[in-house]
């Protein structure tokens, strides 16, 4: 058995899942993502980014996943049981909004939807920024979110599920203790450096949205 920590909504979905195989969609020393119903189920180590959308375990190294199945709501890694023990709270932490209106989009929406190279087009990363900072100013964005649903077909699987989370203020805790103290230079440092481009693209997204939601009343 592998003891993991999940996010509550990762919790559920395992929870509710049907017995059976699971596609691995990418597998890598630090991290392994899984196709679970069309949504992405990651598995963590200590080494890589914990996204929303994955289980965090305690370790360097992932199981191989030479083959993945549920039963009865626990995932199994070449048949090692990956056991919840607790449940983590991903969700953006709040910020006041001067300006209660959404920020014009970071761009065409359409256009950017999987635009980019990697697990998680940059221009996807932007949107998701720009996403979580709406949520966490409590801010509805619902011409976007219809737009970004319709196109999510066209990018990674890993990216559509990131950008479903956002959309649903769940963001990596770089991000979170970011927009705590979204003027201090080492936090934002920290999140630049996320991924290949990966922070780069959350952080320019979400300083768009703020500086509307926050600074343009000032």
């Amino acid at each position: 058995m592998i003891p993991v920590s999940a996010p509550v909504r990762v919790g559920a979905r395992l929870r509710a899942a049907a017995d059976g195989p699971v596609p691995v969609v990418h597998r890598g020393r630090d991290a392994v993502y899984l196709d679970l119903d069309g949504w992405c189920l990651g598995v963590v180590g200590v080494r890589a980014t914990a996204v929303p959308c994955a289980l965090r375990t305690g370790a360097d190294r992932v199981p191989g996943a030479a083959t993945a199945e549920v039963r009865g709501g626990v995932l199994h890694l070449d048949g090692t049981p990956l056991e919840v023990g607790r449940l983590v709270d991903v969700q953006v932490p709040r910020v006041r909004a001067a300006v209660p209106t959404p920020a014009a989009p970071p761009g065409d929406v359409t256009a950017m939807v999987g635009r980019g190279d990697g697990l998680t087009p940059y221009d996807d990363d932007v949107l998701c920024g720009w996403l979580a900072v709406h949520r966490a100013a409590g801010v509805a964005t619902d011409d976007v979110d219809a737009e970004v649903r319709r196109h999510l077909h066209r990018t990674t699987l890993l990216s559509a599920t990131l950008l479903d989370c956002a959309m649903q203020g769940e963001v990596i805790p770089e991000f979170a203790a970011w927009l705590v103290a979204p003027d201090d230079p080492a936090r934002a440092a920290t999140l630049a450096a996320v991924g290949h481009t990966s922070g780069r693209g959350l952080l320019h997204g979400a300083r768009l949205a703020l500086d509307h939601l926050e600074g343009a009343a000032a």
